[in-house]
């Protein structure tokens, strides 16, 4: 409630400065653009790193000397930016620094231009004490369009409060090579469930802030697994399977959208003209800005060598149509000289400074440039306070998000059990569930798996506890007290997986990329971890055979960034989850799935393979043979996820309009709990000009029904861009869990 409340203030506020009509703000552009100089035109296409500037006299020597348009990561705090939960600003701070900042902007520039805070947000403001959700995996295995919504629109808020104008997500990148470090952003394998839910919280976060897509595009694929390495794919595949998402969310009114580090067939996004300009514009008519991601204009001569110069590559990325250079080292050293020389035409400048000040004009920035602290004196969700807690969207998105892999009838757990042993390295530690990109955080605002099986466990119940090991760390000295503790009780609780917590012995890259050393933490992934195997690290293996050995009940838990090898798990364990870094409550989530609280519904975004050797394996793709090793297909396929009930489809219609496919089904609870079912609607073009996906995600909806009860379900198939032809008409619960099909000639 107290959510809502905040939000409906800050609605009434933002509405009460109404925005000016299009032709209005046209004009006020065209003539602010006529008064200013190269230079401050140049000022406003740089967004520098900001969360070095606050706290001197930096910022102002800056400004002075170039006005700049923005800047990046002011509120971040994590190692790589040195901000400590003491030394980072909280979100008091925050406003101050804002307004303090705007203030000299707006009060000692010439012209008097507002500048913009851009930050972070692909799973929760990166700041300290902002909320912290499940990361986009997670996001995704809700497959909930409307919750997706309000995440977005409580992240725009949080983000707004503190004085951003940009927030930085959701990431729509297709991950179809799962040792990438960064497959946690994502929303997993599919460009229509991505796409989908990515409008989804894009609308709500634009709200209160610009969200800005990323990462444009194709960075999923990388050869190797390399973060930002080349991605190799035809102009067929990467139109359907690579960009499409993005042209569902452009067409979905995204404010601005980032270039990725990678190159397309040899051409780094970046600089890619067709990419940013026929497409991105001229196809899908994107009005907002482009940004670079940090560094990549710099890329372009030091690691693609496409430009013999940095001057040559900044009139590269600007000439193909890059609005904003993330970081400003380019813009702002070198494209004064690039025009001059007459590598940059003054045109291009002054088209995208449009697009910046125009920006700049629709969320008010030149109206109220300040932040009127009253308005918002608590946005924080302060899960602190128990009360909170139960009722709060970050619980509420990591129940969701658990998805229920095996169970042979041992979920939900009785309550009379008299000793649960909980063991692994992720049990007990907190950034282990939160992700990357996630700001410090105060130890009370964490729900831990040990610590949320302790609250929702009969009080009777003895809970036993140890780490057993480590995620990389191959120290064995708690092996044996892990084996003792499961041995010891009634079932076990074994929390195993990876980790993308940073910390502050680990190296970083000038672009915030997390450095591989000698150095062994927990960390496994998140940008900058790529992997060779899919493997769990360390001792985690071992220790699952150990536990195994004595028979009793065993639940394994995954919590991971990228789908890891499951197949002794699955072998071993009478119940089987994942969540993909849950969030700050993930430990009550999980709790709430395992004692029976929740009814679990959560889906795979993203196909579990069998073996690293199958990357890249997705549920689209032709059918394949089997291995000499080892079947072809998935061990847990994309949509998949059980229940704590059953479901019964019938009644398929299929009904041809004249520029839609109108499907109806009828689903049924037969079991015995109330619950969630996701319905899922995929079709297949039989026969096309190009080879044509197995099938091909089209619908879904996630839909509460009472046991017993009886819900009819449509879904709308657009035909614009299909072919005339045979079509398959599927329903079901998951990929490979057809119900009911149909075939359709139009």
């Amino acid at each position: 409630m107290k959510t809502r409340f905040l939000s409906i203030i800050a609605l009434i506020f933002l509405v009460s400065c109404s925005a000016p009509k299009k032709d209005d703000i046209d004009k006020k552009v065209d003539n602010l653009l006529n008064q200013m100089t190269l230079t401050e035109k140049i000022g406003q296409l740089c967004c520098p790193i900001g969360f070095n500037l606050y706290d001197d006299e930096s910022y102002k020597t800056l400004i002075d000397s170039l006005p700049v348009g923005g800047f990046w990561a002011v509120l971040r705090a994590d190692p790589w930016s040195q901000k400590t939960l003491e030394t980072g600003p909280d979100a008091n701070k925050s406003r101050k620094i804002y307004n303090e900042m705007q203030r000299y902007a707006v009060e000692n520039t010439r012209l008097g231009i507002p500048i913009y805070f851009a930050e972070e947000c692909p799973h929760g403001l990166m700041a300290v004490g902002a909320s912290v959700y499940p990361t986009g995996l997670g996001m995704a295995a809700t497959w909930d369009e409307e919750l997706l919504y309000s995440l977005g629109d409580a992240i725009g808020l949080e983000a707004y409060s503190r004085g951003a104008r940009f927030g930085y997500g959701p990431v729509l990148d297709i991950a179809r090579d799962l040792r990438w470090s960064r497959v946690e952003e994502t929303f997993g394998e599919d460009p229509y469930l991505s796409g989908t839910l990515g409008s989804a919280m894009i609308k709500g976060m634009q709200n209160y802030v610009g969200a800005t897509v990323k990462h444009f595009a194709a960075y999923g694929i990388p050869e190797g697994g390399h973060n930002g390495a080349a991605a190799q794919t035809g102009p067929n595949y990467l139109m359907s399977d690579y960009l499409s998402g993005f042209e569902i969310a452009v067409k979905n009114g995204a404010k601005s959208i980032m270039t990725s580090y990678n190159a397309i067939d040899g051409v780094p996004c970046t600089s890619n003209s067709w990419l940013l300009k026929d497409v991105l514009r001229r196809q899908w008519g994107f009005k907002g800005v482009v940004f670079s991601d940090l560094g990549s204009i710099w890329a372009l001569h030091s690691t693609h060598r496409t430009a013999a110069s940095q001057l040559e590559a900044t009139a590269q990325a600007i000439n193909a149509g890059v609005d904003i250079d993330l970081g400003g080292s380019n813009y702002g050293t070198y494209l004064k000289t690039a025009v001059e020389q007459g590598l940059v035409p003054i045109e291009n400048v002054d088209e995208a400074v449009r697009r910046v000040l125009r920006f700049k004009y629709e969320i008010g920035l030149f109206d109220d440039p300040y932040l009127d602290v009253e308005t918002f004196p608590e946005t924080s969700q302060n899960s602190s306070q128990e009360t909170f807690r139960e009722t709060s969207l970050q619980l509420r998105t990591a129940r969701e998000s658990v998805v229920l892999l095996k169970n042979d009838g041992i979920l939900p757990l009785s309550r009379d059990i008299r000793s649960i042993a909980v063991i692994g390295p992720n049990a007990d530690n907190m950034y282990n569930q939160l992700g990357d990109y996630t700001a410090p955080q105060d130890p009370d605002k964490i729900v831990t798996v040990l610590e949320g099986i302790r609250d929702r466990a009969d009080a009777n119940t003895k809970i036993i506890y140890a780490k057993g090991c480590s995620i990389r760390d191959t120290n064995d000295a708690d092996f044996e007290s892990a084996i003792k503790a499961a041995k010891s009780a009634d079932v076990t609780i074994l929390v195993v997986g990876g980790s993308s917590a940073r910390d502050f012995k680990t190296s970083y890259e000038s672009t915030g990329a997390a450095v591989v050393n000698d150095h062994i933490s927990d960390m496994d992934c998140g940008e900058g971890y790529d992997r060779v195997s899919l493997e769990l690290s360390g001792l985690q293996e071992d220790l699952i055979k150990e536990i195994a050995k004595f028979h009793k009940p065993l639940i394994i838990i995954y919590i991971e960034g990228r789908p890891l090898l499951k197949n002794t798990a699955n072998e071993v364990a009478n119940a089987l989850l994942t969540a993909f870094y849950p969030g700050e409550l993930g430990g009550n989530a999980i709790a709430d799935i395992i004692f029976g609280n929740q009814n679990p519904a959560g889906r795979l975004p993203i196909s579990q393979p069998r073996n690293t050797g199958q990357i890249p394996i997705y549920y689209s793709q032709p059918k394949p043979h089997d291995y000499v090793e080892c079947e072809s297909t998935p061990l847990f396929c994309f949509g998949h996820g059980l229940s704590y009930t059953k479901f019964e489809y019938s009644n398929l219609i299929v009904n041809k309009l004249n520029d839609t496919i109108e499907v109806s089904v009828d689903v049924k609870n037969i079991g015995d709990y109330h619950g969630d079912e996701v319905v899922q609607l995929y079709l297949r073009d039989e026969y096309a000009t190009i080879t044509p996906a197995e099938k091909l995600l089209k619908g879904f909806k996630r839909i509460f029904i009472l046991k017993g009860e009886t819900k009819h379900i449509t879904f709308t198939i657009p035909t614009e861009n299909l072919e005339p032809g045979e079509f398959t008409i599927m329903v079901g619960a998951s990929s490979d869990d057809i119900r009911l099909k149909e075939n359709i000639i139009f």
